[in-house]
């Protein structure tokens, strides 16, 4: 059988990593900018392609056609914790991850929030995502 592959951003220390890896996914990079998390990501799985940046500044056309891209983008614009600024607070990603779809255009997408994400007052950016992925295929 052959092996399924992903590409996972704001991957943290490696949680959901595990979890994929444990799915039977090979990731072929894991982008991360914390530095103390890339470590940890070493560490543990030392043959990982750990890449530690600004996801802003990642490009992914070498990921053309790869089965998943994954991700877990910061939570805070959405969080209930947080003034909610959506769209408009800077740690947004929201944007990049679908940048990136576009490059890589995968076989699938997984992208997690926090449950605030699903509250009414972002109803139009949801849906402008939805359009944009829907535009992509």
């Amino acid at each position: 059988m052959a092996q399924v592959t992903c590409l996972e951003i704001c991957a943290g220390a490696g949680g959901q990593a595990l979890g994929l890896e444990q799915a039977g996914f090979e990731p072929q990079a894991l982008v991360e900018m914390d530095g103390a998390c890339c470590s940890t990501l070493r560490f543990n799985r030392p043959k990982w392609n750990v890449i530690e940046g600004d996801l802003r500044d990642f490009e992914g056309q070498s990921f053309e056609g790869i089965d998943l891209l994954a991700g877990g983008v910061p939570c805070p614009p959405f969080s209930k914790a947080g003034k909610q600024l959506g769209k408009d607070d800077e740690r947004d990603l929201f944007p990049e991850a679908l940048r990136l779809v576009d490059e890589c255009r995968p076989r699938a997408v997984l992208l997690e929030n926090v449950r605030g994400f699903l509250d009414a007052v972002f109803d139009d950016y949801r849906g402008h995502l939805k359009l944009q992925l829907e535009k992509m295929g």
